[in-house]
């Protein structure tokens, strides 16, 4: 694993080691070193992709937050099965509520462009 000189680094990386385990690997020398990699990210993107695309076909801005949150859940219990998938997310909604209004966004103000 090589460090990169801080011209060679995203700046919004700096500070990350506090709270994240935070690796970097030079794609203009390789795509892997070890488990250091960014195939996993690249494939939770393509899967959202294509389920944004194929299944829901249009995503309005204000609700995208809400299917990150489907295909992070989904992504992150994709070693399960869909029974187990079912249950805990049943069991994730145990004593939450969403009111009509905060869910098609009527008690916001509108966001002047």
């Amino acid at each position: 694993m090589q460090n990169l000189g801080p011209r060679e680094t995203l700046a919004s990386y700096f500070g990350l080691g506090a709270d994240y385990i935070h690796k970097m690997v030079d794609h203009a020398k390789c795509y892997v070193e070890g488990m250091v990699h960014t195939n996993g990210l690249e494939n939770f993107w393509a899967l959202t992709k294509r389920c944004i695309k194929g299944t829901y076909v249009s995503v309005a801005p204000f609700h995208l937050f809400r299917y990150l949150d489907e295909e992070t859940f989904r992504f992150n219990k994709r070693n399960g099965t869909d029974y187990t998938r079912f249950l805990e997310a049943m069991i994730g909604t145990v004593r939450r509520r969403v009111q009509y209004a905060e869910l098609t966004g009527a008690d916001c103000e509108p966001q002047l462009q």
